[in-house]
């Protein structure tokens, strides 16, 4: 069963993406408020991480705006959260990036860097393909290409992990824990796929 759009927070931590997810969820029909007021995501129907910096960086200013904590009680609610990239990493407990750094904690694990020998930061378009536990939102990219831009990921077995892509190693494209979903890849630059993602979670 689909919910009605309402009202999506994305989340400004001063240093992502914020134009380009904000337009592609204006072309799906959303309705967007881009805020780092703890109230504001508290209030949103759905929210919105989006992913460009460093891990360190993007946890640290979501605690310091309030931001962190809102999202934390919004995840316990049952409000449906998209992560993207670095809005996927920041969800884990902890991350190798600059020495170490201190996720929010919803998911167990560590976010590592891709191995060497490998050229870094992978960018560009990797196959997406399922896990036994891919739920609907995701199901239809099984066997497409989306955009990456990142040097660091989630294990392949992380708990929830629903896509896997491979660079150097197997690691997670995607995940889904009840109302908590997250990806590496950037929908917003994924073009026809992307879009058809972020249209279905704005109807999740």
């Amino acid at each position: 069963m689909t919910r009605p759009p309402g009202t999506i927070a994305l989340v400004d931590y001063g240093a992502g993406n914020l134009r380009s997810v904000e337009n592609a969820l204006r072309e799906v029909g959303a309705q967007v408020v881009v805020t780092h007021d703890p109230d504001a995501v508290r209030r949103a129907d759905r929210v919105v991480v989006p992913g460009q910096g460093s891990m360190p960086e993007c946890a640290e200013a979501m605690r310091r705006s309030g931001v962190a904590e809102a999202l934390l009680e919004t995840v316990r609610r049952g409000t449906p959260i998209l992560g993207i990239c670095v809005g996927l990493q920041i969800l884990f407990d902890e991350g190798e990036e600059a020495g170490g750094a201190r996720g929010l904690g919803l998911i167990p694990g560590k976010i590592a860097k891709l191995p060497a020998g490998q050229k870094l930061p992978h960018i560009g378009w990797s196959p997406l393909r399922a896990t036994a536990a891919c739920p609907p939102l995701f199901r239809p990219l099984v066997g497409e290409y989306a955009y990456f831009a990142h040097s660091y990921a989630a294990p392949a077995d992380v708990p929830g992990a629903a896509l896997l892509t491979t660079h150097g190693i197997a690691y997670c494209a995607a995940l889904a824990r009840e109302n908590l979903f997250a990806v590496q890849f950037h929908p917003e630059k994924s073009q026809k796929v992307g879009l058809a993602l972020l249209q279905r979670f704005v109807q999740v």
